[in-house]
């Protein structure tokens, strides 16, 4: 089981730009949610988001950290593609 990252007192400098990229993704996946007409389908997305990022809160490995980051980068571009069809 992973260990829970350090107090950001303690963090190295390659686990605060991490943080800080994850955080960007995560606030651009719910503007993109401000988009869509149906609020329950934004409900839906932004739980799965959040559910998401907190499983993955406490990763130290940078390599699977980047692979995470990778795959919702992917995800926030095919929604950005779904939403951009809907109009």
């Amino acid at each position: 089981m992973a260990t829970p990252m350090l107090s950001l007192k303690h963090a190295t400098f390659m686990q605060f730009v991490l943080r800080q990229q994850s955080l960007k993704l995560y606030r651009e996946i719910l503007r993109s949610l401000k988009q869509l007409d149906n609020k329950d389908q934004a409900r839906e997305i932004k739980q799965w988001a959040r559910q998401d990022f907190e499983c993955y809160r406490n990763l130290q490995d940078p390599e699977v950290i980047k692979m995470h980051q990778a795959r919702g980068k992917l995800a926030l571009k095919e929604l950005r593609a779904s939403l951009e069809l809907a109009k």
